[in-house]
């Protein structure tokens, strides 16, 4: 949000064998509850879509051990976290992220107008190949409701973009898991 250059920082979490879903990079993730591994590392889950689901931050790989914080390059390893495993996970958490997204486009695009309101996010399959998210912004759920997950900053400006079916948007966390006065 403040403009600087983001440095990649990530925080480390651990996903319980209990986890029935996989998990791929980008997919928003939430702290639950009472789950941590033997060492305090607080464990996430897939976050749930829309509905006031709060979110702790987006996945971004997998990790080697509860202590490693820098993002290895490993090509013998899936580009996800399938389901079932027991893992470390890096999660970008920092409440003042600014993440790009895709609209789903359901019910009609989203217009310029959009800026500065409210929406949820709506799951989707990830790619196992790719190892990316399939997770999406909800156009249909455009509103100003507080309880809606994300707030939308501005259209991304790219040259492959474009306000219309499937744009792609800046947004950031609203319902972050960190300045939520609730706890979990």
């Amino acid at each position: 949000m403040s403009g600087a250059p983001y440095n990649g920082g990530v925080q480390v979490y651990y996903v319980p064998a209990s986890n029935p879903t996989p998990l791929f990079i980008g997919d928003p993730l939430v702290a639950l509850d009472g789950v941590a591994d033997a060492n305090g590392v607080p464990g996430v889950g897939i976050a749930t879509a829309g509905g006031s689901g709060v979110i702790t931050g987006a996945m971004q790989g997998v990790a080697n051990n509860a202590g490693e914080l820098v993002l290895p390059v490993v090509q013998n390893q899936a580009p996800y976290l399938p389901a079932g495993q027991a893992a470390y996970v890096y999660v970008a958490d920092d409440p003042n992220l600014v993440f790009a997204v895709q609209e789903d486009s359901v019910g009609g695009a989203l217009a310029a107008g959009a800026v500065s309101k409210n929406a949820d996010l709506v799951a989707g399959a990830g790619s196992t190949v790719s190892g990316f998210s399939g997770w999406q912004l909800q156009s249909a759920s455009l509103g100003t409701a507080a309880t809606l997950q994300v707030r939308i900053l501005r259209a991304y400006q790219s040259i492959d973009n474009a306000i219309g079916a499937n744009a792609k948007w800046l947004v950031r966390i609203n319902l972050h898991a960190v300045t939520s006065p609730t706890g979990i």
